[in-house]
């Protein structure tokens, strides 16, 4: 796929759906977007909104808003389209349904992209005519800030679907990589999953509270995997003579924790532990007031780590 305008179908305006709206029409393409919820024109604004405030150089938000249109059906937003991005709930059969709407009325070129965090794309294009063109196109969240995209190409889809799927999301910014093979939670979710249950077993166990795990994560590994992520780092952490020499010397270790890893019960007594330190301490901020703080300040992150690698090239 050529990196020229595009009209870009969006199909479902959650948070994910919003977000890449407001991404899709910074980077210059033609965006409808489509929701079954009336009256979503206000939510769209403001996620162009916050997308400019957070990166000015985006453009204007109401030029940006020129770009895109809402309209009522799936019919609708679809036609024409060179791209369609699904954000529809996570649920196999009315993302089936969906894609068969979608299929009829696209060009026989069109790449579909689901969002899906959890369904595998061999499921969700197995009533299709057409599964050859579907991936799945997992962004992290929020897309607008982090750049990973997860494609991950199912068990009929073709080359020329992931690699258009790959050259869509660098066009507007994102870092897209293709999984080896479709896997239950793709890749970063299953990474952030298991360090979760950790964390959750951790507070429940009266070792640290939750706002101090946050801070032993913000203030270590959190930095260290923006920068280089485990391999890298562990590789590092062997001195001279690299991985061979950290597993061969640390690795024992870690492989007894492996083989002692505890599973904390997500029961209402946990989520009770864990939702009420929460709320404790962000009370008083909106969820307005903290998603944009988190926003900036990952940005911030991402933006300092690019140029010193480029410095660094």
């Amino acid at each position: 796929m050529d990196r020229s305008q595009h009209t870009v179908a969006v199909i479902g305006a959650g948070t994910i759906g919003l977000s890449w709206a407001a991404l899709f029409a910074a980077h210059g393409h033609t965006v409808r977007v489509q929701d079954p919820r009336p009256g979503i024109g206000p939510d769209v604004e403001a996620a162009v909104r916050h997308l400019t405030r957070l990166q000015p150089d985006t453009g204007d938000a109401a030029d940006l808003l020129t770009r895109i249109e809402v309209v009522d059906d799936v019919e609708a937003a679809v036609a024409g389209a060179d791209v369609v991005q699904e954000n529809a709930p996570e649920r196999l059969p009315l993302k089936q349904e969906l894609f068969a709407r979608i299929e009829a009325g696209v060009g026989e070129r069109t790449l579909i992209a689901s969002s899906t965090s959890a369904l595998m794309p061999s499921d969700l294009a197995r009533e299709m005519r057409t599964p050859e063109r579907l991936v799945v196109g997992h962004p992290f969240n929020p897309p607008e800030v982090l750049p990973l995209v997860e494609v991950v190409p199912g068990e009929r889809t073709a080359p020329w679907a992931v690699e258009a799927a790959v050259d869509f999301y660098r066009s507007v910014g994102k870092k897209p990589v293709v999984l080896h093979r479709e896997i239950n939670g793709f890749v970063a979710n299953r990474l952030q999953s298991t360090l979760f249950r950790e964390c959750v077993w951790l507070v429940t166990q009266g070792v640290v509270s939750a706002a101090e795990l946050d801070e032993i994560v913000t203030e270590s590994i959190g930095p260290r995997w923006a920068t280089a992520g485990p391999f890298e780092s562990f590789h590092l952490g062997g001195g001279p003579g690299g991985m061979r020499h950290f597993l061969e010397h640390l690795g024992p270790g870690m492989a007894r924790r492996w083989k002692v890893v505890e599973q904390p019960e997500l029961d209402e007594a946990t989520k009770e532990l864990v939702s009420s330190q929460l709320e404790e301490r962000f009370a008083g901020r909106t969820y307005e007031q903290l998603t944009e703080a988190r926003d900036r300040a990952q940005l911030a992150v991402i933006e300092a780590r690019n140029a010193t690698r480029e410095r660094n090239a």
